[in-house]
């Protein structure tokens, strides 16, 4: 078995630290303004966090090991939640996850962003439909969820298209 490098394990406590951040973001906020006049669970943040964090594993630390994360993830998701909240957080954990995982694989080779951008967007209408539904039984912070987690993607992706650019500008230094 070949055992991820630093960075890797790093990114993977990373996300799956994501989990129960959100969980507990949702139990002790509630609803978090996301702009532009809606709100959202106050994990929004956290699960669009994750998305990114998912992809950054899956590069440096592989496709087994974030099979196993997104598992451990579920059952934390599941664990660590509120009661009423935990099977709508296992649940919309482990779909959006694996949606993510699965369009995000044959994307790789096109570039990272592009894998990134395209699995985030469905992970974070997954997640957001599956949970809501499950946990609320209403689409009344869909748009919220969606915004608050495009933030958090764009964010991210943002801020690793500004590192690449300056490793590259560093390497033709």
């Amino acid at each position: 078995m070949n055992v991820p490098a630093p960075a890797g394990i790093a990114t993977l406590v990373a996300y799956v630290a994501t989990i129960p951040a959100a969980n507990l973001a949702v139990t002790h906020f509630g609803a978090v303004p996301v702009g532009f006049g809606y709100a959202a669970p106050a994990g929004v943040y956290m699960v669009g966090l994750a998305l990114v964090l998912r992809d950054l594993a899956r590069e440096s630390a592989g496709r087994g090991a974030v099979l196993a994360a997104i598992a451990v993830g579920t059952i934390l998701s599941y664990f660590l939640a509120d009661p009423a909240l935990a099977g709508a957080s296992a649940a919309a954990f482990a779909v959006a996850e694996t949606m993510d995982f699965v369009v995000y694989e044959p994307l790789r080779k096109r570039g990272l962003l592009i894998a990134m951008l395209a699995s985030n967007a469905v992970g974070l209408l997954a997640d957001s439909l599956l949970f809501l539904k499950l946990a609320f039984g209403s689409f009344e912070y869909l748009t919220g969820q969606i915004l608050g987690k495009v933030w958090m993607t764009f964010a991210a992706i943002a801020v690793l298209a500004l590192l690449r650019r300056r490793k590259q500008a560093s390497a033709n230094a």
